[in-house]
């Protein structure tokens, strides 16, 4: 009697206790949260914690054991300082053990962090857009990047100014690894393309004026100027292009793709034009474009908590997402998160659709990119 009696409680009490919690699969980050590079890596954190926040609210990553784990992002700020990303690495791979990192922001710090990274055999999956990051590939085993390339977003760049009859161009680029390895990629295609730079000018992520390279390149009488550069600096150099009074297009980098520079730029940023990602002008694609619907679901969760969209939280977007994507096969696994990297085919995310192989860890092609213009403002697909 006894026995049928204690076998009731003893079920009776096994299904009140808690269930055993799932491990959390703990992902690190690094950010330019403050620095140079801020305008670009805010953005990227609030991105990525909203999504962790969104994963954890639907019960964690489905892991490849069946269980729910809840995803644990560990965000450090390099405050775009390459020795504070190296050690945010460190930090992040020594005392936080986590699977995989995201980020960081900026071209140069992501390159000084690969070495560490790569000796630790930890995957990245960087939010900048220097090609060298992830290429060759074969010696980039553990890195992958969402930003579109140097080469594809300079290609689109091209094409436009030929197609357009602007075949004499003057650059002015930001001496830091952004502008240094534009300038290759650019130097590169006007060659191919028959196109002549006939100025070539550099300025200082934190110059506060850029009237005398500008100056230098309006006694060279281009038909086009293109700047490469990020707030503050571009902001800066459209401000002084207005006021030398150049009537040439002006063409930016993709490094313009937030408010931030049309904010600090005024109304010298209208009729500007520069290649981006989609994101900033998804309501005017094609609604056969497969990107679309995620843009717009993105775009407005994310204007709905932070504010004004722009093209740095969707690389951070993507960023996460595939991370997460390659937990749900892989589960805590560093090679094996590497591995499903790797073997990512057609995920559409924010910046493109991203098709990663052994010999491309960026994974994007010429869809991820469409020109943009400054109108009265605000973002709109140029002609």
């Amino acid at each position: 009697m006894r026995r049928l009696l204690f076998l009731p409680l003893a079920l009776l009490l096994a299904a009140t206790l808690p269930a055993a919690a799932s491990e959390p699969y703990t992902v690190g980050a690094i950010f330019s949260i403050t620095g140079p590079g801020s305008s670009l890596g805010i953005p990227e954190r609030d991105t990525a914690r909203m999504l962790e926040a969104e994963i954890n609210a639907r019960g964690g990553v489905k892991g490849p054991d069946g269980r729910l784990h809840p995803l644990k992002l560990v965000i450090y700020d390099d405050a775009s300082d390459e020795t504070k990303a190296v050690l945010a690495a460190k930090k992040l791979i020594d005392e936080d053990r986590v699977i995989a990192i995201v980020g960081t922001t900026l071209s140069g710090t992501s390159l000084a962090i690969l070495d560490t990274t790569q000796r630790a055999e930890v995957p990245v999956v960087s939010c900048a857009a220097a090609a060298k990051i992830v290429e060759p590939a074969a010696e980039r085993k553990w890195v992958f990047k969402t930003p579109q390339s140097d080469a594809l977003i300079v290609g689109v760049l091209v094409d436009h100014l030929k197609a357009r009859g602007l075949v004499r161009v003057a650059w002015a680029g930001v001496d830091y690894a952004f502008g240094q390895l534009g300038w290759l990629a650019f130097e590169k295609a006007t060659q191919a393309a028959g196109l002549t730079v006939v100025a070539n000018e550099k300025f200082a992520q934190k110059d506060i004026d850029i009237t005398p390279q500008l100056t230098r390149i309006k006694a060279a009488a281009p038909q086009a100027v293109v700047v490469w550069s990020i707030p503050p600096s571009a902001s800066i150099a459209t401000r002084n292009y207005a006021d030398l009074g150049l009537k040439m297009p002006h063409f930016q980098s993709h490094g313009v793709g937030n408010k931030r520079y049309i904010e600090l730029a005024g109304p010298a940023a209208n009729g500007v034009s520069f290649p981006a990602g989609k994101l900033l002008v998804a309501e005017q694609l094609d609604d056969r474009d497969v990107q679309k619907p995620v843009l717009i679901a993105y775009a407005r969760d994310f204007e709905a908590k932070y504010g004004s969209r722009n093209t740095f939280g969707g690389h951070a977007w993507d960023a996460v997402k595939l991370v997460v994507r390659a937990l749900e096969t892989a589960g805590p696994d560093r090679a094996g998160v590497r591995t499903a990297l790797e073997s990512t085919k057609g995920f559409v995310g924010i910046t493109g659709v991203f098709d990663f192989s052994p010999t491309d860890h960026n994974g994007l092609d010429r869809r991820a990119v469409v020109m943009v213009q400054v109108v009265d403002g605000q973002w709109r697909l140029a002609k």
